[in-house]
């Protein structure tokens, strides 16, 4: 982007983008004090699923901050978070254990948040920029 202005669908995918990243990390302490208070049916798989999602929310955090730097690998990493987010969406719709309260919103989110990401104006404002340090 020529100018310093960012678009609003920039800020828009932006504001998304740390949501998501404020609920995986908020997600990630719940799932802290479940395994410190409950009895977990499996403690490896409790470990492992805790794990994740701090893992998730490392993940969040670094695209975050790559998009407000205006760094293009941040748009394939948010594409790869947005087809996972749908796929639980769905799959929260859809499946056995169905919670479609919890499943419409990460579909929806996801289904914006890859427009956004596709869109001109979020493609230019994340474009290659110089380091300031090189």
């Amino acid at each position: 982007m020529s100018s310093g202005r960012r678009p609003a669908a920039f800020w828009v995918l932006v504001v998304l983008l740390a949501a998501e990243f404020a609920l995986v990390a908020a997600l990630a302490v719940t799932l802290v004090v479940e395994l410190l208070v409950a009895r977990a049916t499996s403690l490896p798989t409790a470990i492992a699923l805790t794990v994740l999602a701090f893992l998730a929310a490392i993940w969040l955090g670094a695209i975050v901050v790559g998009a407000l730097r205006g760094r293009a690998w941040i748009r394939g990493a948010a594409i790869v978070w947005q087809v996972l987010q749908f796929a639980v969406g769905a799959a929260s719709i859809t499946g056995q254990f169905a919670q479609p309260a919890w499943g419409w919103p990460l579909v929806i989110t996801a289904l914006v948040a890859f427009g956004l990401l596709m869109s001109r104006p979020v493609v230019e404002a994340v474009a290659t920029r110089p380091d300031p340090g090189a």
